[in-house]
């Protein structure tokens, strides 16, 4: 059933389609089309490109047919389709191609030597088709004439050219474009034949250039009464047409004289003719002539350029003038005269000087002078004119100030402050070797210079004019015409962190002119897109930033000038890992704290060995010796000379601890005499139950032949807490001789004193020894035991 419904479908299919097919029509011409819809159904509609088509230009013929009509039809190819709103069907199309009819027809009658013998048209003809066209000329549109596939066609028979030409009356011409599928025909055109003819170009006689006009001649190809000729010239270097001029000479003259030509100037010269009420005919061959000098047109303008005063006292004048091209063959002569200023005298021993046809280099002194520069020709006077240089010492004079100059693409802009003087103009010369000058006048305080070679240095000097004088000239910084890119560019140094890196470039070049605009720098890594940073011409470094650490980076530095780019060679740098800043900080943080960890360390060590050691107190800071102090006028006979040598030793640490003898005796010390007398006391201690109560009595403390004294210390001690032993201290009185030697029988014990060989100042050279410390004891008179 469904094969049988698609059968039927396609059947109905086809019976739908638009006619006609394969549509030619002429432009801006009307088409009816018409759409066969018994295949579909729903609403029937047109296109014309893809885009809806008005419906009213749609309308309805029966139930199976609509039709479309196209007004005005301008377009060179189009497609129509006829579609259905049902499923968007397309019910059937057509392309339809227009053509045009040739148009501007023109014909020429090309006569030699008064007689044509050629007879051309030529027409327009706007054709996008690709089939073949065939045009064919028909005259009276009956005869043809000539056939051509191109839109020009020439006739060379002898009998149409002269039947056109002898014609009396108007002729017609109709031009035919035909190809396989449409034909079309022209509009007639229709042309006298003595209006079409065209002769031949002139040829030239002579022409004959003097001091104030040209004498042209030429040989036209016509009848001297029938044609006119006209002359055209123009300047050589300006070929446009508006610097075009033409001169129109009658009939019966072929020649013509051209006055209003400027001097030693090639001018192009050409001539053309035609018979009367004709086409013109083509311009002779162009013959250039240079003209000669005129006296009327000489303008001469000289100036002057003056240096600084050298050591011989004379200045060098660098003379340039115009008015007098230089492309003039005629030999003139230029001198130069120096007059004083002021001097009018006709006659006198003045300078002349032989110059050339453009400048001129004199010497002036310090004073003021006045130039004259003639110009001469065959001894006759043909212009002169004068320049003002001013003293060396002159002053008053007015001068411009503040010259500021910039330069652009080759172009230099001065610009400068007026005089506080009257000023009429200002005159501004300017040159790059010292030679070659250039100059211009100017009544404004600013000028450009055009017209520069490109990358020179150039001085630019500006001088007020005033009256028939001149101000001092000012001189500008030298400035470059334009600047070039230098010839090389390589990059100098990286310094490279982890995420940023420093680089310095330099460049080289041999042209004087020669700079950067900006620089453009590019750098990248593998894998990741390229960077670029761009900086001014005047920097030579600049920090890459944002970049990963330990990565490989190239970089390559662009020069950018006003004429053209320079590019270094490609660098690699590789980032480091980490920041070299952190390491540097760990370095010196770790140097300080091992610095600190050794000291502490050094510290501690010194004093557990000090506290290791464990060394005596110095008796002679304990406080013992305050009873001493007090009772010192007794002690002399108090203290009498023991010889027993056994009651009073020095015991040294064994010995005491093989008597039992207490450690920690309590002394007191004092200077005597420079000298350092310690004196201990060993019934005083820590312990006063102690066996050495029983061995040292108290009147065998201290003894000596002569007396011994005994002095605090004022220095501040730990030992100064010992006040409170003082008072167990018996005092002494005065006793006689008697009664110390019933006491000396009373005792039966022997007690020893030991003294600390550190109880010696190190400054005292006598106790730094142990043996010169007995020494010291023994000239003391105390007996001393080792």
């Amino acid at each position: 059933m469904i094969a049988t419904l698609s059968v039927c479908k396609g059947h109905h299919e086809k019976n739908c389609n638009v006619f006609p097919k394969d549509l030619h029509i002429e432009v801006g011409s009307s088409v009816e089309l018409v759409c066969q819809t018994s295949c579909s159904n729903g609403k029937f509609f047109w296109t014309l490109n893809n885009k809806n088509i008005s419906e009213s230009l749609s309308k309805t013929i029966n139930s199976t047919h609509i039709a479309l009509s196209l007004r005005n039809f301008t377009q060179s190819s189009a497609t129509v389709e006829c579609r259905s709103s049902y499923m968007d069907q397309i019910l059937g199309g057509i392309i339809i191609k227009t053509f045009s009819k040739p148009e501007n027809i023109a014909c020429v009658l090309h006569a030699n030597d008064g007689w044509p013998h050629l007879f051309t048209c030529t027409w327009n003809h706007h054709m996008n088709s690709s089939q073949t066209i065939n045009y064919t000329i028909l005259h009276d549109s009956l005869n043809e004439i000539c056939k051509s596939q191109v839109p020009k066609c020439t006739s060379k028979d002898w009998n149409t050219v002269n039947s056109i030409f002898s014609r009396i009356s108007n002729s017609t011409i109709i031009v035919r474009a035909k190809t396989a599928v449409w034909e079309v025909y022209s509009d007639p055109y229709t042309f006298n034949s003595l209006h079409i003819v065209k002769i031949s170009p002139p040829t030239w006689t002579v022409i004959t250039p003097s001091s104030d006009h040209l004498y042209v001649e030429w040989n036209p190809h016509c009848i001297q009464n029938n044609c006119h000729c006209q002359v055209k010239y123009y300047k050589t270097s300006s070929s446009n047409d508006k610097a075009t001029k033409y001169l129109s000479r009658h009939p019966s003259h072929f020649s013509a004289t051209i006055e209003d030509l400027e001097s030693c100037i090639k001018y192009n010269i050409s001539v053309r003719c035609a018979f009367n009420e004709a086409l013109w005919s083509n311009w002779s061959q162009e013959i250039t002539v240079l003209t000669k000098l005129n006296k009327r047109h000489i303008r001469l303008r000289l100036w002057r350029n003056v240096a600084k005063q050298g050591k011989n006292g004379k200045r060098k004048v660098h003379l340039m003038w115009k008015g007098i091209p230089s492309t003039c063959e005629e030999v003139l002569n230029y001198t130069i005269k120096q007059i004083p200023y002021g001097d009018n005298t006709t006659t006198g021993n003045y300078t002349y000087t032989s110059c050339g046809s453009s400048s001129c280099d004199v010497d002036v002194g310090q004073n003021t002078q006045k130039l004259y520069l003639t110009v001469s020709i065959n001894d006759a006077l043909l212009a002169e004119d004068s320049v003002y240089v001013p003293a060396v010492a002159q002053t008053g004079l007015p001068q411009v100030f503040s010259i500021q100059t910039t330069t652009h693409e080759g172009v230099i802009q001065v610009s400068w402050n007026a005089s506080e003087k009257t000023i009429s103009s200002y005159i501004i010369d300017w040159t790059y070797d010292g030679n070659q000058y250039y100059w211009k006048k100017t009544t404004s305080t600013n000028a450009t210079l055009f017209g520069l070679l490109h990358r020179k240095p150039y001085n630019i000097t500006v001088t007020p004019l005033f009256n028939d004088s001149t101000g001092h000239g000012s001189q500008a910084n030298q400035i470059c015409s334009s600047i070039a890119v230098p010839e090389s560019v390589s990059v100098r140094d990286v310094e490279v962190n982890d995420r940023s890196a420093f680089m310095k470039w330099e460049t080289k070049s041999q042209d004087t002119c020669s700079g950067v605009i900006t620089y453009v720098i590019y750098y990248e890594t593998q894998g990741r897109p390229q960077f670029n940073v761009t900086v001014n011409g005047n920097e030579d470094g600049v920090w890459l930033k944002d970049l990963k650490p330990n990565i490989q980076y190239s970089v390559i530095v662009e020069a950018r000038g006003y004429n053209g780019t320079s590019m270094s060679k490609k660098t690699f740098f590789t980032t480091n890992k980490f920041d070299s800043k952190l390491i540097q900080t760990l370095s010196v943080c770790g140097g300080f704290l091992v610095i600190l960890i050794l000291s502490l360390g050094l510290t501690c060590a010194i004093q557990w060995k000090k506290f290791n050691e464990k060394p005596v107190p110095n008796p002679r800071l304990s406080s013992v010796a305050k009873w001493l102090s007090q009772s010192h006028q007794k002690m002399e006979g108090f203290f009498q000379p023991i010889t027993d040598q056994t009651e009073n030793q020095v015991i040294t640490d064994e010995t005491q601890r093989e008597q039992g003898a207490p450690l920690n005796p309590v002394c007191n010390g004092d200077k005597t005499r420079n000298k350092k007398l310690m004196v201990c006391d060993p019934s005083i201690s820590p312990s006063p139950e102690s066996e050495s109560d029983e061995r040292f009595s108290e009147s065998q403390v201290l003894s000596s032949p002569e007396g011994s004294m005994v002095f605090s210390s004022s220095q501040s001690s730990p030992y100064r807490s010992q006040d409170s032993v003082e008072p167990l201290l018996p005092r002494v009185e005065k006793a006689s001789k008697s009664d110390l030697e019933s006491k000396k029988q009373e005792k039966t014990t022997q007690k020893s004193v030991y003294v600390s060989l550190n109880m010696f100042e190190q400054s005292d050279v006598s106790f730094q020894d142990p043996f010169l410390g007995c020494m010291g004891v023994w000239i003391m008179r105390q007996k001393c035991v080792k």
